[in-house]
């Protein structure tokens, strides 16, 4: 055995090693962030935006895939890729809620189902955001839509009863979700509550008018 030329080997092995996982590393955080931006352009109502920088997410993955998924799968796996398909999914479902479209599934995004579900368990948060920027613009309607599409969303998470290591982690993410259901679903109550009775009072007030007149 000759180490020295052993160390070499090694040596050059995990160089490529390391060199595959910063360009998939530099690829998770790019499409992280275009993720994180498309987000808040879909709250602004900035689709054609939005759309560019989820495209750019998208491609982003797909540079760490080829990075590493050939030679170094065991780096594809270590967990910033899938964190950027999370991020990436809960992208394309926040439009979702938001404009009404159709669920993409997994195949349609090119993600792994572990991300995916993760994502869209944190979509129901955004989808929250939404319905809070709508009740302050007095669309109720439009908030019940919205979460109505979240609560089928939790059931189908809640229906994924398998181990965490299977799922990534979901049984924590979904517990998030269903505390985020309920603050929602109590603000959006106490806001159709509020103004029933302010419609209430009205019809009353223009009663009185009628009467006295």
């Amino acid at each position: 055995m000759n180490l020295p030329e052993l160390s070499s080997a090694f040596q050059k092995r995990l160089e490529s090693k390391m060199a595959a996982r910063e360009k998939a590393l530099s690829a998770a955080r790019r499409s992280i962030r275009a993720s994180a931006n498309a987000i808040r352009a879909i709250h602004r109502g900035e689709f054609d935006h939005a759309h560019a920088l989820m495209d750019e997410s998208a491609a982003a993955i797909q540079a760490g895939r080829d990075a590493v998924l050939q030679d170094h799968a065991d780096i594809y796996f270590a967990g910033f890729l899938q964190d950027a398909q999370k991020e990436y999914t809960e992208a394309r479902l926040t439009e979702a809620l938001v404009t009404a479209y159709d669920l993409h599934s997994p195949e349609d995004l090119g993600v792994e189902l572990a991300p995916y579900l993760n994502g869209m368990s944190e979509s129901i948060g955004e989808g929250r955001r939404s319905i809070l920027d709508l009740l302050r613009r007095g669309e109720v309607e439009e908030g019940e839509r919205i979460l109505s599409l979240m609560e089928d969303m939790y059931y189908l998470l809640v229906s994924m009863d398998f181990p965490d290591a299977m799922t990534g982690n979901l049984r924590r993410s979904t517990d998030v979700a269903r505390a985020i259901m309920e603050r929602t679903r109590g603000d959006l109550t106490v806001t159709i509550v509020q103004r029933r009775l302010h419609q209430a009072l009205e019809r009353r007030a223009n009663e009185l008018k009628g009467d006295a007149t």
